[in-house]
């Protein structure tokens, strides 16, 4: 089915989503899939967002039951929401609500009659996620005094909200034909040569990388921005590598990004939207994640790691961290066999069976939106206390 499809299961339920950009792709897109997931399960829902332009790209067409509006900075904005409240409100990753939401909520709260409200953080495999998972929040000042929020943490175990999966997505891509849609985006690699995407935040090692690719024959699918500008940029430098092709994507929806991740027998992704759609691909992926000023970017990359090979050989598991961590200008030392991963065919291959196999063992979890869905009804039986 696919994410524009009319709503097979009409549900009286309006979802608020609130989104402020951060990395235009990272923030909207996981918004974005959120919303278009709850509207095939028939919510309607409102994406209120302050920076909607990558939207335009990645769902140019829409979604049937999302209603994607500004964010609100005054009480005009939310009069649709006075005639229509809505019985859940998603705060995505920390961006605070807008003031005039606050109010209403109080003055819902007042009546008994408060949205569930679910403070939805990033994802990680840290331990605290399993902790801070489902805690409440009670609001003990400002507009949103008495009001309680609710942590809900993605996660890779059973103890976390899982990872947002489409109903038809496992469907989508048993029955996806490679051929046929490289055909149609004009891809074609030669005889022998691996396809490899790209995309990246900046990022010194590149260089040194596509070297490392050049041990095989590799045709180097970059998307736009950074990874084709940064390719583009080194080649001028240094010149072609041989065994390396390059060819520079257009934007891709969402919807044809997934696929472009199936036909590739390597996929180099960053944040955390496209890292999520690398696992449900269940092809060899190596992870940028998103720097952060307090260095805590690391010891979340080394809790991913963890996840991704907690059954792999000890050699694959440290080949995988040596790559990464280089990948990640993380390495101490230049490390002249952090590459081998990408250059020992059989390590690909073994590493290759185990992302298989951890898409698999992730498919046993219930999906993010399903228990979202579970987690707000709950939240909204039980009795509120007024302010």
């Amino acid at each position: 089915m696919s994410l524009n499809a009319p709503l097979a299961h009409p549900r009286r339920a309006i979802w608020d989503v609130y989104c402020r950009v951060v990395d235009n792709h990272g923030d909207a897109g996981v918004c974005w899939r959120l919303a278009a997931d709850l509207a095939s399960r028939g919510i309607a829902v409102r994406l209120w967002i302050d920076d909607a332009r990558a939207l335009a790209w990645m769902a140019p067409d829409g979604c049937a039951g999302v209603d994607v509006r500004p964010w609100p900075a005054t009480d005009e904005v939310l009069a649709i929401v006075d005639a229509e409240p809505a019985a859940v409100v998603i705060e995505a990753f920390g961006c605070g609500l807008p003031e005039p939401c606050l109010r209403q909520m109080a003055l819902a709260h007042q009546r008994s009659a408060a949205p569930a409200w679910i403070n939805l953080e990033y994802l990680s495999a840290e331990p605290y996620v399993e902790r801070n998972h489902r805690l409440p929040s009670l609001q003990g000042s400002g507009t949103a005094r008495g009001l309680t929020s609710w942590f809900f943490y993605p996660g890779f175990t059973a103890g976390t909200g899982g990872l947002l999966r489409e109903a038809d997505l496992m469907q989508r891509q048993a029955t996806f034909n490679r051929e046929t849609w490289l055909a149609d985006h004009g891809i074609a690699p030669l005889h022998g040569e691996r396809l490899v995407s790209l995309f990246c935040y900046a990022n010194p090692n590149l260089p040194a990388l596509l070297h490392a690719l050049a041990a095989h024959p590799t045709l180097l699918l970059t998307t736009p921005g950074h990874a084709t500008e940064q390719v583009t940029q080194a080649i001028a430098d240094s010149g072609a590598q041989n065994n390396l092709r390059i060819q520079a994507l257009p934007w891709l929806t969402q919807i044809d990004y997934d696929p472009l991740l199936w036909s590739c027998d390597l996929n180099f992704v960053r944040g955390e939207d496209s890292l999520v759609r690398a696992i449900w691909a269940g092809r060899p992926f190596l992870w940028q994640i998103y720097p952060q000023h307090d260095g805590a970017h690391p010891a979340k990359l080394a809790a991913l790691l963890t996840q991704a090979s907690q059954t792999a050989d000890p050699p694959l598991a440290e080949a995988l961290r040596r790559a990464t961590w280089r990948w990640n200008n993380l390495s101490a030392t230049e490390d002249d066999d952090a590459w081998a991963l990408l250059t020992s065919p059989s390590s690909m291959l073994a590493w290759g069976k185990r992302c298989a196999a951890w898409r698999t063992e992730l498919q046993t979890q219930p999906d993010l939106v399903t228990q979202l869905m579970v987690f707000a009804d709950a939240k909204n039986s039980l009795p509120q206390a007024k302010i």
